[in-house]
């Protein structure tokens, strides 16, 4: 491993502080990935169209966008370590909450919970993501992001399959719904745990480099942070890339289930369905139901993301970050076309790819924005966080797509917004004036 990978310009090794800040990415991706399988067991329940059952994507970006700068501006009074602590508390407060709101039996209720586990990641995120680029040489940040971001695609594999377990019965969603509170009242433990663990351990607050001087009161530019083009166009690709995010991860289950082709009988019984339970006669032929669709999110999209993760930082290490965020994008929307063709299984295929080529986009677009930016780097995160309300308003106006012309034209979305964060990507060395973050120079010999 780079032996400047984690180590400061003091000489100062940070890998124990990175591993233990990585497990907070665990955390919020298994979070997330939970609310992923909740959709479609509200719209069972409920019975609501897909652009109602988009309320649960709203309600969780919501509480991203209403606490992304409260949570910057704590962060910079409490420090680090302060920051992660007021966010653990706020997650296990939302989990917790899912106990009445199960008796409660409201969609409100739920929403609620939803609502303030976020505004407790948003803590965790806005600390987590710009904390990660400081422990270590520069060149690293895109590199060390990406690495914590592999705990954060392990994460995303779990909280599906966890999320299926008990959102999902075989006696119906009224039985599911019994069952709802059990893995949050289960993740509120490991998180008072957690936060304990956080009150003990030593956080050392480190600034990045102000490559752009905008902590110097006699800087003669005067500029203002949102001056910085690299960091303006950062927020918009991030509202942007969480849209494409929240959109596919919430309406896969959709997509798998309308539109995919019938399977063959032999794949009734297979463990990428979760076996018999996975899949249902319509009409006498077989199709994946809905505990079949929630075990390919997890056993396929997600470990092709975590893959992506794997390989990205590897990739990360050796080219520039913006020009690989720009060749992603763009693959990616190609492939949102392919799906919004309607081509059977090489649709389907289009679908499972796209989790590879996002795996990336998040932490290099948080490395890109945050780069230079010096002690404002945490002020400029908790923009940067707050353009996750991207997921919240995306995933609506696919949903409408999808209610009045078919889930598979509602990609069409996504294709579009990929479009413009690749453009980002490929501009980004000129708004930023720099040639790019690269995890090794070449010409230094690394």
């Amino acid at each position: 491993m780079n032996s400047g990978l984690f180590r400061t310009s003091d000489g100062k090794n940070h890998f124990v502080t990175f591993a233990l800040i990585s497990s907070l990415f665990f955390l919020w991706a298994l979070c997330n990935g939970m609310i992923d399988v909740m959709d479609k067991h509200f719209q069972e329940l409920l019975h609501l169209n897909k652009r109602q059952s988009a309320w649960v994507q709203f309600a969780h970006y919501l509480g991203y966008f209403l606490m992304a700068l409260p949570a910057g501006w704590l962060a910079r009074k409490l420090g680090y370590k302060g920051g992660i602590i007021s966010g653990l508390l706020l997650v296990a407060a939302g989990c917790l909450w899912f106990i009445p709101a199960t008796g409660i039996k409201e969609f409100w209720a739920f929403l609620a919970g939803v609502c303030v586990i976020s505004m407790g990641l948003t803590f965790l995120e806005t600390v987590a993501n710009p904390y990660t680029t400081v422990l270590g040489a520069p060149q690293y940040s895109a590199v060390r992001i990406n690495i914590a971001q592999v705990c954060n695609g392990v994460g995303w594999i779990l909280g599906p399959i966890i999320g299926g377990i008990f959102f999902y019965s075989k006696d119906g969603a009224q039985a599911a719904q019994e069952t709802l509170w059990i893995p949050y009242a289960w993740i509120a433990g490991m998180v008072l745990l957690l936060c304990l663990v956080f009150v003990k351990a030593s956080i050392p607050d480190i600034k990045s480099d102000d490559v752009y001087h905008l902590e110097d009161e006699n800087a003669a530019s005067g500029k203002s942070l949102w001056a910085h083009l690299h960091f303006s166009g950062a927020v918009l690709a991030q509202f942007l890339y969480v849209a494409c995010q929240a959109g596919i991860f919430g309406f896969f289950i959709f997509y798998i289930i309308e539109d995919t082709p019938a399977i063959a009988a032999s794949m009734k019984t297979s463990w990428l369905l979760g076996g018999e339970s996975g899949s249902e006669l319509r009409d006498g032929v077989l199709y994946i139901n809905e505990k079949g669709a929630t075990k390919l999110l997890a056993f396929v999209g997600f470990t092709l993301f975590l893959l992506g993760r794997f390989s990205g930082a590897f990739i990360l290490n050796r080219f520039a970050a913006h020009k690989v965020l720009g060749l992603y994008a763009a693959i990616n929307s190609v492939l949102m076309l392919v799906i919004v063709l309607k081509l059977g299984w090489v649709s389907a295929a289009a679908l499972f790819l796209s989790f590879f080529f996002m795996s990336i986009m998040f932490p290099t677009i948080f490395a890109l924005g945050i780069h230079g930016l010096g002690g404002k780097a945490k002020v400029a995160s908790s923009f940067i966080v707050m353009a996750i309300m991207g997921g919240a308003l995306m995933p609506k106006l696919m949903g409408w797509i999808g209610d009045n012309h078919g889930m598979s034209v509602g990609f069409i979305v996504p294709c579009v917004c990929f479009l413009l964060v690749a453009a980002y990507g490929f501009l980004w060395s000129n708004l930023s004036g720099s040639k790019g973050i690269v995890g090794v120079d070449a010409s230094k010999g690394h």
